[in-house]
């Protein structure tokens, strides 16, 4: 048996990124290719009282100005994320009204990007302009029904009691690769190279933006510079960019700038958190009351439903699930790796840290004693969980036992140390899916999906399980991933793509073999050669069971770090880390460590540095590069300690195998303000924790 699942194997992506092989959106080289460029909105709410273009029509190299006087018709998808979803509702260019600062209100095409850049300064816009609410704190909620849930007295605040609000800031997804699209339209067909996590998706929404058959559209994305949920569905540039393609009838490339991707390819949404915690003395919890208000855009609705994680966590008899939204002038908010999971785990891990040292507990003894057997919201069981081994082994390979049990009583060099830790969480999502595999006589075998790569890893995954089911080396195996005419592969998102594509490529690979009556890829091929014919080829399709219905999904994990604190300068430094993940069966050992690496790295982002503040007046972002919107660099990031508990989980899936990309973002900023608060006595509750805060 060729035994590959679960040990480490370099990407098969890997050299072709590195020495710029690989094709990103933008390099695809198209003859006749003209060049847009975007102009965004100044003000923040009211509307557009005239708009001058002819001067920027007359400038060189300039083929078009395209405004709301005379965008091309569109029609309106249906939006409801089985054939077809945008990331804003509100098509581009639809009217004169502005709903938020950054809005687009024009394009410039020309013959090069600096003629249209140009160009763009040449058009005179008057606003009619409204004061904006951007500020949350002035906002009116209304309360989400549908999404509020109490079970119990949720208002029993009997035995010792915590009440706490926590808030996270506005976030940015700053992907590496700007958001970008080349559409081209030949006759009736349309061919889109854009960064999409849904390939399919994709070419169903631009199917009927332009009312036309899916097989008249293909979308073509095989490498994504990073997505983290901002390149689900179509933006407004890109239906813009692809009904302005067709009227012309020439290849258009836009390419987002830096500055315009802080408000027109969505944000993590700031959140404010209340937590009501009560429990005895010993530490068992009597009541969780779950608080949260956070905001959408006019242009769409969106929720932020940080209340998604509590049920799973802790049982107590009394829970109490709330939501409230408000509807500000900012631009529509988006998904962003564990998209209400990790502002939602920010705040409980927060809290229950809080508690725990209220009740004079250990962190890790309260965790474990209030754990839950079954989702407390559908009181289905889990089908697998071993969260309380996450813990065990996380405190022992940190050396939690050896913890001061009082904060400011451990220093080093002049500076506070601190340890703090986090449970994590994420659910196990799994889509339907659909493979193809081809073995030729050479011993090579293609695999073929447009399920895509946005940088997880999934080439080499679905290399991985294609050479074990056939006995083949890696080496053999060609994957080609991300194009519409390739198989529907399925959603890059919510932690899917390896659970969802993985048994289907088991499947087709075994359906190979069945053709070609043999039990390795080496006897097939064979009888390949002796049968005259070009290929053994098979189709196969994976699916969520029936069973799913009988159980609750999730995936598990800890957090344990160090930090040191220097009081006068405000410097936080996280000196160590130690993260223990129950994600099933590991398939690719190295690629799925990285993928927790990363997710740390991220949170350690959101818990010390990231924010894109808006001013109050106008409504703009005040950051608008990746100079002014601080993350993590290189000398911020300690050594981080990945390490995989439990079993396979057989019940979701053939392979026991559930999602490990977002998991791991779960419960970080809360490990690290636990662990400030451990260091210093003081506690944030406010993301993120900034030196000015920290002096205060």
């Amino acid at each position: 048996m060729n035994r590959v699942l679960g040990t480490s194997v370099n990407r098969k992506d890997g050299l072709a990124k590195v020495t710029g092989q690989a094709t990103y959106t933008t390099e695809h080289q198209l003859s006749g290719l003209v060049q847009g460029y975007l102009i965004t909105a100044t003000i923040a709410n009211g509307r557009i009282r005239a708009i001058t273009t002819q001067a920027a029509e007359r400038a060189p190299g300039v083929l078009a100005v395209v405004t709301h006087q005379n965008m091309p018709k569109v029609f309106t998808p249906a939006n409801d994320f089985r054939n077809s979803k945008l990331h804003e509702a509100r098509l581009p260019l639809s009217d004169d009204q502005i709903h938020y600062a950054g809005q687009i209100v024009a394009l410039v095409v020309a013959n090069t990007l600096e003629q249209a850049r140009e160009a763009a300064q040449l058009v005179a816009i008057e606003y009619e302009a409204q004061p904006p609410l951007v500020d949350p704190q002035r906002a009116s909620y209304q309360e989400l029904p549908d999404i509020t849930f109490s079970q119990g007295n949720g208002a029993d605040q009997s035995g010792i009691s915590l009440e706490a609000t926590y808030t996270t800031a506005k976030e940015l997804h700053a992907a590496m690769e700007p958001h970008a699209i080349i559409a081209h339209w030949q006759g009736d067909s349309l061919t889109v190279y854009e960064g999409s996590q849904w390939v399919m998706l994709h070419q169903r929404t631009y199917a009927e933006l332009f009312g036309i058959p899916s097989e008249k559209v293909r979308l073509v994305t095989p490498y994504i510079g990073g997505a983290f949920g901002s390149k689900c569905f179509p933006w407004s540039y890109s239906v813009l960019c692809a009904a302005v393609a067709r009227q012309m009838n020439r290849p258009l490339k836009l390419v987002v700038t830096r500055r315009q991707l802080t408000t027109n390819t969505g944000h993590r949404a700031a959140t404010e958190q209340t937590l009501r915690l009560a429990a005895m003395p010993d530490g068992k919890l009597i009541t969780i009351d779950h608080t949260v208000k956070t905001y959408t855009s006019p242009s769409d609705r969106f929720i932020v439903d940080c209340t998604a994680t509590t049920p799973v966590m802790y049982a107590a008899p009394n829970l109490r699930l709330q939501q409230e939204l408000s509807v500000l002038n900012v631009a529509t908010p988006t998904y962003m790796r564990a998209p209400s999971e990790n502002p939602g785990m920010w705040a409980l891990e927060s809290a229950m840290d809080e508690l725990a040292w209220k009740l004079n507990l250990d962190p890790v003894y309260l965790r474990l004693k209030n754990e839950t057997t079954t989702h407390q919201r559908t009181g289905l069981p889990f089908s697998s969980k071993h969260l309380a081994d996450c813990l065990w082994v996380g405190a022992e390979r940190f050396g939690w036992r050896d913890r001061p049990k009082q904060p400011r009583h451990l220093a080093r060099d002049g500076q506070l140390v601190g340890w703090g830790m986090a449970a994590a969480t994420f659910p196990a999502m799994r889509g339907n899916t659909t493979v193809k595999v081809r073995l030729l006589p050479d011993d090579t075998v293609h695999i073929l999906t447009s399920g895509n790569d946005m940088g997880t890893g999934a080439y080499t995954m679905v290399a991985m399980t294609a050479a074990e089911a056939l006995g083949v080396p890696i080496e053999n195996i060609q994957v080609e991933l991300g194009d519409s005419r390739f198989p529907d592969g399925g959603l890059a998102g919510g932690s899917q793509m390896t659970a969802s594509l993985a048994p289907a490529v088991l499947k087709a690979c075994q359906e190979v073999l069945k053709a070609a009556k043999c039990s390795t890829a080496t006897h097939a091929c064979a009888a390949l050669k002796q049968s005259g014919r070009a290929a053994f080829e098979a189709t196969a399709s994976s699916a969520p069971s029936e069973d799913a219905q009988k159980w609750a999904f999730q995936s598990w994990g800890a957090h344990f770090c160090e930090v040191r604190v220097d009081e006068e300068l405000g410097r936080v430094r996280v000196t160590r880390w130690v993260s223990v993940m129950d994600i099933g069966r590991v398939i690719n050992a190295k690629a799925a460590a990285s993928q927790v690496r990363g997710s740390v790295i991220m949170g350690i982002g959101e818990a010390l540095m990231e924010e894109c503040q808006l001013d109050p007046e106008s409504g703009c972002p005040v950051v608008y590069d990746l100079a002014t919107y601080h993350y993590p660099s290189h000398a911020d990031i300690p050594r981080i300690d990945v390490t995989f508990v439990g079993k396979p989980d057989l019940t979701f899936n053939p392979l026991g195998v559930r999602g490990v990309g977002e998991v791991g973002i779960t419960g970080v900023a809360a490990a690290v303000a636990n662990a400030i608060y451990h260091a210093t006595g003081k506690r944030f509750r406010q993301l993120p924790i900034t030196p000015d805060k920290l002096m205060g």
